[in-house]
């Protein structure tokens, strides 16, 4: 199979597909791989470094587009790019359609197959293909957090982790997920005030039997999110359900009443955000201001290390990568169940049960839709 591997375009970021480790993987089970100029500089892997191991480089992404017959990226793809895709192609990439129906209905009317990284489930649960960014997610998001505290940045002044004799941040955060659970390694390594609030009692109890008293675990009722949103001084939203829409669950209610300077870092908002005052920003302009509280709601936040999260995320994407080029996506998602449940646009119709539901679509269940 010829598989293409463009430039990543969405605003600063540098990850990349294929890693060269990656593409030569490919090229030893037979397949050919281009790779668009410069897609690895955001990782140090140069042109040389890809054509090393088999690659073929070329300047134009339309050449890619219009040859390739399975695009590999690391975002969704930009209004551009999706004029470029055409019916028995295969996309392969993270999508997040849920909150997002403009993408949606140009992959529809593409006529693609769109395969969702973050909807890809494992036999022993979980979504395996999403978690690697999770955790980058999880533990920047208490690095922004923190930033964003200190007064310059306009935050309430604190040390997250205080000093003797003066008290530490309240850290609250929502989802005990693979999110929460690497930002509550790093907040409670900085010495903060982690209080972690989940609605699973199973999740509560396997975070308490991990963190112990070094956190504190709440069962999530709005009234217990609006007791500690408004005590707390960085509030991390770490809520996921697969596939769907985050829930609200800070109101912009809660917002205004919670400390001038105090900080919102939204890991959610790439499925839409947990904040009903969040909205999507970029590195290049990653914070604004909603009654004197800071937003942090970065939509691609791995790609501010993209070298950890492009070989994090080829460790996971690789054999789906191998498994679709060697059978096929046809035979690979009839074969693997677990792949198919990434399947999230074929042939122009919705094979994703929440992102129909929640953006109106009709719903065609996968074995369906593949015949």
């Amino acid at each position: 199979m010829l598989i293409g591997v463009p430039k990543e375009i969405k605003n600063h970021e540098y990850r990349v597909g294929m890693a060269p480790a990656s593409v030569r993987e490919a090229v030893a089970h037979g397949h050919q791989v281009m790779v668009q100029a410069n897609a690895g500089e955001g990782i140090s892997a140069s042109d040389d470094e890809y054509r090393a191991v088999g690659a073929q480089i070329v300047d134009d992404p339309q050449e890619i587009f219009a040859s390739a017959e399975m695009i590999v990226k690391v975002k969704e793809p930009q209004a551009n790019e999706r004029t470029m895709l055409r019916p028995g192609q295969i996309l392969f990439t993270y999508l997040h359609l849920a909150p997002d129906p403009e993408q949606t209905r140009d992959l529809v009317d593409s006529g693609a197959t769109c395969i969702a990284y973050e909807t890809v489930t494992s036999p022993r649960g979980g979504l395996p293909l999403l978690a690697p960014m999770s955790k980058v997610a999880g533990r920047m998001a208490i690095q922004a957090g923190a930033y964003c505290l200190e007064h310059p940045h306009g935050g309430l002044g604190m040390l997250l982790g205080g000093v003797p004799g003066v008290d530490p941040a309240k850290v609250v955060i929502l989802g005990a997920g693979v999110v929460g659970t690497h930002a509550t390694h790093i907040a409670v390594g900085m010495g903060a005030d982690v209080w972690v609030v989940d609605r699973s009692p199973e999740v509560i109890e396997t975070h308490w039997q991990q963190f112990g008293r070094s956190t504190n675990t709440v069962f999530s009722t709005r009234d217990a999110v609006e007791r500690h949103v408004l005590e707390a001084d960085l509030v991390i939203g770490g809520v996921l359900i697969p596939g769907a829409a985050a829930p609200k669950l800070v109101t912009a209610e809660m917002v205004r009443s919670m400390k001038p300077g105090a900080v919102i870092v939204d890991v959610a908002i790439d499925q839409g955000g947990c904040c009903e005052t969040a909205r999507p920003t970029t590195h290049a302009e990653p914070t604004y201001v909603v009654d004197d509280v800071v937003h942090y709601c970065v939509a691609n936040m791995p790609g501010g290390v993209p070298r950890t999260s492009t070989y994090a995320l080829n460790n996971v994407t690789l054999p789906h990568v191998l498994m679709l080029a060697g059978k096929g996506y046809h035979q690979a998602l009839k074969e693997d169940r677990h792949l198919r449940d990434g399947l999230n646009v074929h042939e122009g119709k919705i094979t994703c049960r929440e992102v129909a539901r929640d953006l109106g679509y009709n719903y065609v269940d996968p074995e369906t839709a593949l015949g």
